[in-house]
């Protein structure tokens, strides 16, 4: 050891590598492929567009969760990145506000500027789709801390909304219909269940072809739609189902002494829920953990249905799945769930 000089290269930090991914970064980000001069600063300046008088801000921040180890196990990095950013934006379009910027953090064991710039690539795809800017983040190589390969994914959204645009409980009225818009699969929830399943019943995944493809199959972004009910004012409320599924995050958008009532038997399972729900798990379990095919929920009058569904392409069209009713419980199941 005498004589030893120690840098942080030989620790495992290659900075040279990170500053080849910021570069690329600032190359390749921002609308219609426009350098971003903010790369590379120590913070993002935007500008808050001037047609919004008196603009409140939303914020919100997730990740996708053990859905990187089906990617990593893939080795496919291209699509994660949309599910980033569709897990933060998703959340900012319930209260109305549309997303305006967008930043990531990236942090892995060893810097793989290949496997950075397809993520990158996926981050870039969620934001035009969301029609954000994405203006910075953070890339931190952590030796030691993530195990080889492995890495993790943050994502960071800020939006806006007049105040008279924002989506309130107290718009909520009894009678209002509640629909069902179509998940494009499994979004980013319950993969630690599924990994669980895959390996307890060793189940090959490179070796099937419908998981390969369900699995990794990215988070619908719904911001087009939604913002554009909400301008010509259609909806009285809305839920984004992530984690906990359908009654966890419906009931945080129902009033008091008001009850959403939801015909089980309504909602169109899709193919990939059928095949977990036949991996010995209880009706309860998938209904709590995963989406089963609904992957927005929208509350409207019931004059405003027919106008409503003209704003969603085909595969995600909304359909009735309940309605709202005088009650002390937030959220009531009838009948079973057809798999």
């Amino acid at each position: 050891m005498k004589n030893t000089k120690f840098t942080y290269l030989k620790s495992g930090v290659n900075i040279s590598e990170a500053d080849k991914f910021v570069n690329f970064i600032s190359k390749n980000t921002g609308k219609k492929k426009q350098k971003n001069k903010n790369i590379g600063g120590f913070g993002s300046i935007s500008s808050i567009p001037r047609h919004f008088k008196d603009p409140k801000i939303v914020a919100s921040t997730d990740g996708v969760g053990t859905k990187i180890e089906i990617a990593n196990l893939l080795n496919k990095f291209d699509t994660i990145g949309i599910d980033l950013v569709a897990m933060c934006v998703n959340d900012l379009i319930v209260q109305g506000a549309k997303p305006l910027i967008f930043l990531d953090y990236i942090s892995i064991n060893k810097i793989n500027l290949i496997k950075l710039k397809s993520i990158l690539k996926g981050i870039n795809i969620g934001c035009n789709i969301a029609d954000c800017s994405l203006v910075g983040g953070e890339t931190a190589e952590m030796p030691g801390t993530y195990s080889k390969n492995k890495f993790d994914i943050a994502g960071f959204a800020v939006g806006i909304v007049d105040p008279k645009k924002i989506i309130k409980k107290s718009n909520i009225k009894k009678n209002n219909l509640i629909l069902a818009v179509p998940s494009s699969g499994v979004h980013s929830n319950g993969y630690s269940l599924i990994r669980n399943i895959l390996k307890k019943k060793n189940i090959k995944i490179k070796k099937n072809s419908f998981l390969k493809k369900e699995l990794l199959k990215p988070t619908k972004i719904y911001v087009k739609e939604i913002l554009n009910l909400n301008e010509k004012k259609l909806i009285n409320g809305c839920a984004n189902i992530t984690g906990g599924g359908i009654i966890d995050n419906i009931k945080r958008v129902i009033p008091n002494g008001l009850c959403a009532n939801i015909n089980l038997s309504k909602i169109k399972v899709k193919k990939v829920f059928k095949w977990i729900k036949k991996q010995n798990i209880d009706d309860n379990e998938m209904l709590k953990t995963f989406n089963c095919g609904v992957g927005f929920c929208l509350i409207v009058d019931k004059k405003n249905l027919q106008r409503v569904n003209r704003f969603f392409s085909n595969g995600f069209k909304p359909y009735l799945i309940g309605k709202v009713t005088k009650g002390k419980t937030k959220v009531k199941f009838n009948n079973e769930i057809v798999w």
